[in-house]
């Protein structure tokens, strides 16, 4: 019975594995955030519509998507941009996109304080 709640509680363990390492990385999204997006967003600002920031309440007015899935909605304008902001989807990878969404998401909920 040892045995099997020990197998049990392994196979558990390796199962966990991928799902942990794909979960967005924060600090990694600001990193890429400000390498390619902060010229026009800095301090979820937008330079070139200035009503359209990533504020929280500007996301949900203006982004697609994004009250249903908050990252999701993000992800999909960087990946295939919209109005004047370009596509990002030849420039970063998935995870990279899904990092920088989380930084935004993460962001907007605090205000980018």
């Amino acid at each position: 019975m040892r045995f099997l709640l020990s197998a049990a509680f392994a196979l558990l363990l390796v199962l966990s594995l991928p799902i942990r390492a794909m979960a967005s990385d924060t600090v990694r999204g600001g990193q890429i955030f400000n390498t390619n997006c902060a010229a026009c967003h800095a301090g979820g600002g937008n330079i070139v519509k200035s009503e359209r920031t990533l504020r929280q309440a500007d996301l949900e007015a203006f982004l697609p998507n994004y009250v249903t899935g908050h990252e999701t909605g993000i992800v999909a304008q960087v990946t295939y941009g919209r109005n004047a902001m370009p596509a990002f989807l030849d420039v970063l990878s998935e995870n990279e996109i899904a990092d920088v969404a989380a930084y935004v998401e993460d962001q907007a909920s605090h205000g980018w304080s």
